[in-house]
Formats: structure tokens, C-alpha cells, sequence
């Protein structure tokens, strides 16, 4: 338990939104995926997911939670799933509006037909590694838990309120949403292979650096030869020491990193598509925006426009 508690400590965690929301009409989102980590609440209607490889969906029942980690992929139905219209990624977040609706009343939280809550999150080891994504934690469902559910809820009353010292508020109860979805994976024994086996990196410092130099250096050369210099290990052996520690190979985790930040900056920034592509180490425009599209199944310009009106 100690290693958990230092990993915890190391924890970075940033909000990234809350909406209370409404579903209009029944519908399938095939591979929905989102940079960040996303935590839903359900609060009246149906909803239903399932991850690739599954023969069933798994329902979500009423004061159940919805954990999706940032970079991975689920089909999810909002309402019935005999009536729902199935659309892609791109499709729901392009025409979210004939979806889905916001609410921005604080007393209508959990009172509303066929609604749910959401808080987006970031949660980094030393700011620098997703710590969900990176111990392979699929999205999973989280059975009633009075204490998370009431602190979903105060996220979403102080995001709709604007009264002062909201922001600190909100990122104090954002804290205490990751610590609490941790504690329900160990009390509940979830996913302890993986745990067991990816954690173990956390603990080895060359590891620690290269995941720093990665961040620090998103827009400039991250071949495995600069990678093996910041890690003090051979070129040949790099690529097969970040696989060994992490799961993955160093240039995928690369390139996920570069689009995490390109999304940020969509959302953040008003600089250019192609500003944004080469900010991350893309030169070629076009081929930024090929990959990004292949990513997240949405073309970046959207994405824009898509985050534009979600922070509306």
C-alpha cells in the first residue's frame, strides 16, 4: 500500500469540465474516445456500454458511474439500446446538439429525466505520464458509491455557481474523485494484473526521465537515439526497455503524448492548425492532420469547433 500512497502523491490532477446533462434521443456512440479521463454519473434513463471483445454490453444502472480512461475506447448507448440510432465518434461530437442537451441550474442536478452527470479530468504521475492509461485500465463500471456520487455532484454545483473561490473548490473535489476511483479498484481487487505489472515503472528513475524529456520537448526530436542519451542506455536498447517498463513502444507513446497536447492547445489557443501541428513536432500539416484524424476519428479543425461549444 505504501508504493500506492507515493504514487498518489505524485499525482498530478487538473479539471478539465463538468456538464449536467440531458439525453434527447436514444443513441450508440461507436468507439467513443476522449484525451482525458471522463467519469459519468447516471442519473435517470438507461445507459449501457461495451469494449471490443465483448458478446454482452453491461448496463449502468441508476447512482452507478461510468469510468472511461483518456485513450481508450468504448460503445456507448444513451437510452434504450432496441431504439437507439448508431453513429460514429465524429458524428456525436460534431452534432452533439441533436444529441444531447446541458443544463446550467444547480437544483436541477440529479432531478432531470433521462440525465447524467460528467467530470473530465487529467491525472498525471509527476505531470508528466496519464496514470489510468498507462496501468492499461479499461473502462470499467464503478456500482453506487454515495461518496463519489456526492462529490460529482459539488463538482457540478460549483462549476454551474459563480461565486468566489470555485476554482480551488473544484480542483480540491477533482483530487478527491481520483483518489476515491483508486481506492475502489484496490478495495475491490480490479484489474490486479495489470497494476501489478505496470506500476513497477514508476520506481525507475531513467524511466521517470525520459517521460519528463518527452513532455519538455514535444515540438523537437524524440528518435530513440535522443531517448537512449537521456536514459544513459544504448540506441538499440531503448525501444525495448521503455516496451519492457511500459507496455508500449516509445514512439507511440510519443505520438499519443503530441496529440493529448495538440488537443490542449485546440482548446486553449487560437494558433492555426498548422502552428498547433508543428508546436508538437508535426511539420507536414497534412500528415498531422491525417494522424489526428485517425486518432480520435475527428477531424482537428471539428475538434476546435466541437470544444468551442462544449465551453460555451
Amino acid at each position: 500500500m505504501e508504493d500506492y500512497n507515493k504514487i498518489i502523491e505524485s499525482l498530478g490532477v487538473k479539471f478539465v469540465k463538468a456538464r449536467h446533462i440531458q439525453m434527447l434521443q436514444p443513441i450508440t456512440i461507436k468507439n467513443y474516445y476522449d484525451v482525458q479521463n471522463s467519469l459519468t454519473i447516471l442519473y435517470d434513463g438507461e445507459v449501457s456500454f461495451a469494449l471490443e471483445g465483448d458478446d454482452e454490453p453491461q448496463e449502468v444502472e441508476a447512482g452507478d458511474m461510468l469510468f472511461i480512461p483518456g485513450g481508450k475506447h468504448a460503445t456507448v448507448t444513451y437510452g434504450s439500446s432496441s431504439s437507439a440510432r448508431t453513429v460514429s465518434n465524429e458524428d456525436f461530437m460534431t452534432n452533439r446538439d441533436n444529441y444531447i442537451q446541458s443544463g446550467y441550474d444547480p437544483l436541477t442536478i440529479g432531478s432531470l429525466p433521462n440525465s447524467f452527470g460528467l467530470v473530465s479530468f487529467e491525472a498525471k504521475v509527476f505531470d508528466t505520464v496519464n496514470f489510468f492509461t498507462s496501468l492499461d485500465v479499461p473502462p470499467f463500471l464503478i456500482k453506487r458509491d454515495d461518496q463519489i456520487a456526492n462529490t460529482i455532484n459539488q463538482i457540478l454545483a460549483e462549476d454551474m455557481n459563480d461565486i468566489a473561490g470555485k476554482g480551488r473548490v473544484i480542483k480540491i473535489k477533482t483530487e478527491e474523485v481520483v483518489i476515491e476511483i483508486i481506492r475502489y479498484i484496490l478495495k475491490n481487487k480490479l484489474f490486479v494484473e495489470q497494476l501489478v505489472t505496470n506500476s513497477t515503472y514508476f520506481k525507475d528513475p531513467r524511466l521517470i526521465d525520459i517521460f519528463a524529456y518527452i513532455k519538455d520537448n514535444l515540438g523537437g526530436d524524440l528518435s530513440n537515439k535522443v531517448l537512449a542519451n537521456v536514459a544513459n542506455v544504448s540506441e538499440d536498447y531503448v525501444g525495448q526497455y521503455f516496451k519492457m517498463l511500459t507496455g508500449i513502444n516509445p514512439q507511440d507513446y510519443i505520438e499519443y503524448q503530441r496529440m493529448e497536447k495538440a488537443v490542449d492547445l485546440l482548446r486553449t489557443s487560437k494558433k492555426s492548425i498548422r502552428a498547433i501541428g508543428s508546436d508538437v513536432g508535426y511539420k507536414d500539416t497534412a500528415y498531422f492532420c491525417r494522424r489526428f484524424k485517425m486518432m480520435f476519428g475527428i477531424p482537428a479543425g471539428k475538434m476546435r469547433r466541437r470544444e468551442s461549444l462544449m465551453n460555451v
